[in-house]
């Protein structure tokens, strides 16, 4: 009665307007960004530093394993190490697991974190 055509038919009498395609993607995109600075970069950086600790293991460092083992190094080989973990004990593990250098052959008492 106070109305002189239905309401659903106003609603259809303003034309909507599609959002430009830039306007659409741009909240993925801000998504992106903030996933690579947040995740993906903070990793890569990571990895490479680990494996810069890992080329540098020589023979005497004293290291500690990705599953808490201390010991020193006894052989380095091209994919593995032996090491010493006590008197007559020697393990061989691959050069992946070694977590951190306590201290380096000949140096004074260093930390360097790989996780």
């Amino acid at each position: 009665m106070f109305f002189s055509a239905p309401a659903f038919l106003l609603l259809d009498a303003v034309p909507a307007q599609a959002p430009s395609p830039i306007a659409q993607f741009a909240p993925l995109l801000f998504i992106g960004v903030i996933f690579y600075f947040l995740l993906i970069r903070p990793q890569q950086k990571q990895r490479k530093e680990q494996q810069k600790l890992i080329s540098a293991l020589k023979t005497g460092d004293k290291v500690i394993t990705g599953a808490g083992i201390h010991g020193m190094i006894a052989n380095v080989k091209e994919t593995t190490v032996l090491l010493k973990i006590a008197d007559n004990v020697k393990i061989e593990i691959d050069k992946a697991s070694v977590a951190t250098v306590v201290s380096r052959s000949g140096d004074t008492v260093i930390e360097v974190p790989a996780a």
